[in-house]
């Protein structure tokens, strides 16, 4: 029998970043960063070595903040250092929350200090638009495991809402439900009761954050 508590996959900045990526030297001079900003629409770019290890980062605010005479000067200059990173490993909604609280438009990913990538917002707003139907799809097959061959729910997902309807067997078989599908990535919150019932919402629940946590430790 398959386990009840199936690990859920999470998306990590490896799966959403861009390359290859346009980046400058140290000795660019920032004429030259400027064109390729312009060129390519990109608010910041990464300043790398010989080596491809990130050493800044040159932004609109840092290329605006230029002096007089200071065009022809090398971006080593007048770069943000150290310079914000990501792993590639780290989880995308941990990416997006840092990159809001931030204020940055990208986020150079690097591994052992080489960059690999770049992540945009764009690349998260990609990552973050979760298609509805592979949401209630994985609900539905955890809810399937659960009840085994008694399929007794309808289940609808909307934007991350899922609402799951049916007959229950009591209120903490409705908490099970809800707190199993919210297990899944992509599910913000759970509406859920018998029909022509008023739902009971649930959100973000600490039930659920259990069973993330027992998936992890039991499969893991």
């Amino acid at each position: 029998m398959a386990p009840l508590f199936r690990k859920v996959t999470t998306m990590y900045a490896r799966d959403v970043l861009s390359r290859p990526v346009v980046t400058v030297r140290p000795e660019s001079t920032l004429s030259e960063a400027i064109s390729l900003l312009t060129e390519h629409g990109f608010a910041a770019l990464p300043v790398v070595d010989d080596t491809g290890h990130v050493v800044g980062m040159l932004s609109e605010s840092d290329a605006l903040a230029a002096g007089p005479g200071q065009r022809s000067g090398p971006v080593e200059t007048l770069m943000t250092v150290p310079a914000e990173v990501a792993h590639p490993d780290s989880d995308v909604s941990a990416v997006a929350a840092h990159m809001l609280t931030s204020r940055l438009r990208s986020l150079p990913v690097v591994e052992a200090g080489i960059l690999v990538g770049i992540v945009a917002r764009r690349d998260l707003l990609r990552a973050l638009a979760r298609d509805d139907t592979d949401l209630e799809a994985k609900v539905r097959a955890l809810l399937d495991i659960y009840a085994g061959s008694r399929r007794q729910w309808s289940i609808d997902v909307t934007d991350g809402h899922a609402v799951i309807r049916g007959a229950f067997a009591d209120a903490t078989e409705q908490h099970t439900i809800a707190a199993l599908a919210m297990t899944v990535d992509g599910i913000g919150h759970v509406d859920i009761g018998a029909e022509g019932s008023a739902p009971t919402r649930h959100t973000a629940a600490p039930l659920a954050e259990r069973l993330r946590r027992l998936a992890d430790e039991t499969i893991g």
